[in-house]
């Protein structure tokens, strides 16, 4: 079953942020554009160069009015300890949620019961609170946060833009499609 427009349930769990803990919940998420950036767990090998890379890109999410949303089922106590000890991770300014009773996870259809953990997943979500794009790969495949900083654009502005759509790989400025039933007809 498809995730698409399904708004995420209530949740309330610790997080860490840039040296402190803190409590974040589904109110703090409204009224502004988020990224959901499940993974597995910390000290592990894929992780840190996908944190790393968002890291690299989190002032350009900002600049959009979107917040990162990093999860794993460690405690925030673990997020800490990895941020001590890892050079790539102490860059992170962007919130580490911490999953532990799964809770997050499970809403987001991403735990693995089998192993107490998360699959990889990126989860689009919009201001309302529902989830308008996603994508979920294998534990041993990384990601691209350019790519998902595209896509975060492309829902902006078709959110914006209701009557247009965007083609494969476009980019803020490029030309969109309108679409119309007399087009439709002639497919």
């Amino acid at each position: 079953m498809s995730l698409i427009n399904k708004e995420i349930s209530d949740f309330k769990v610790q997080a860490f942020q840039q040296g402190e803990f803190k409590t974040v919940s589904k109110q703090d998420v409204l009224g502004k554009w988020s990224v959901f950036f499940f993974y597995p767990a910390d000290f592990t090998f894929v992780c840190p160069t996908e944190l790393e890379d968002l890291q690299n890109k989190y002032a350009e999410f900002k600049k959009t009015g979107c917040e990162i949303y990093s999860v794993s089922t460690d405690s925030h106590f673990v997020h800490k300890a990895w941020h001590d000890a890892s050079e790539r991770i102490k860059k992170l300014e962007y919130v580490m949620l911490a999953d532990p009773t799964h809770v997050i996870s499970k809403d987001f259809e991403v735990y693995i019961e089998a192993d107490g953990m998360a699959e990889r997943g990126s989860f689009i979500v919009n201001p309302e609170g529902k989830i308008v794009s996603y994508e979920v790969s294998s534990g041993n495949v990384g990601r691209n946060a350019d790519e998902l900083f595209r896509k975060l654009q492309a829902c902006q502005f078709v959110a914006e833009h209701g009557d247009e759509v965007c083609p494969a790989k476009w980019q803020p400025g490029a030309q969109t499609l309108k679409p119309s039933l007399d087009l439709v007809g002639q497919l």
